[in-house]
């Protein structure tokens, strides 16, 4: 007669907080709801409005090599970005002096409307990287600096980090 042996509550609970551990951050990071990946813009008069990946596909498309200089001077994240441009996004006719974008993680950048409207450097939000999309791109929606050149260099563009407009993850786009 073969000895049944009790579970341990011990192993069976730490087996427990490690899959909700590994699977909850999974889960929290993106919200597919319906319409898949989403990003929200809050206008001046505090309405918002959700947008989908699929809606962001159906307006003009931007896809370059792009990459930017970060306070360092050092050159990061080349590739081919792929998204719409912010200024088709927010549409032509709204009533804004910039743009607030902000990052899942907190992090935020004020972007003027005249750097949003420069067409030699087209502010995008890329919703794809070499080919990978979001929600299989982890950078999520990505502020991206797109010159036919492709390089964003900290002097050339004016700042002292190109990089800090190339804002990832992005949640929300407020407009001020």
């Amino acid at each position: 007669m073969a000895v049944k042996r009790p579970i341990r509550h011990g192993y069976l609970a730490a087996w427990l907080l490690l899959i909700v551990a590994v699977v909850t951050p999974t889960l929290l990071r993106i919200d597919f709801g319906e319409a898949g990946p989403t990003v929200t813009i809050v206008v001046l008069d505090g309405n918002a409005r959700t947008v989908s990946l699929e809606e962001m596909k159906r307006l003009p498309t931007v896809s370059r090599r792009g990459t930017y200089q970060n306070q360092y001077g050092n050159w990061r994240d080349e590739g081919t970005y792929t998204g719409v441009r912010l200024a088709d996004l927010v549409g032509a006719d709204v009533d804004y002096e910039a743009i607030r974008v902000i990052a899942r993680d907190g992090y935020e950048v004020l972007i003027v409307r005249s750097r949003i409207e420069d067409l030699a450097y087209p502010v995008v939000l890329a919703y794809a990287f070499d080919g990978t999309e979001v929600p299989g791109w982890v950078d999520g929606f990505r502020i991206s600096v797109l010159p036919e050149h492709g390089r964003v260099g900290n002097e050339e563009y004016g700042v002292d980090s190109a990089g800090s407009y190339w804002v990832r993850n992005i949640e929300r786009i407020v407009l001020q």
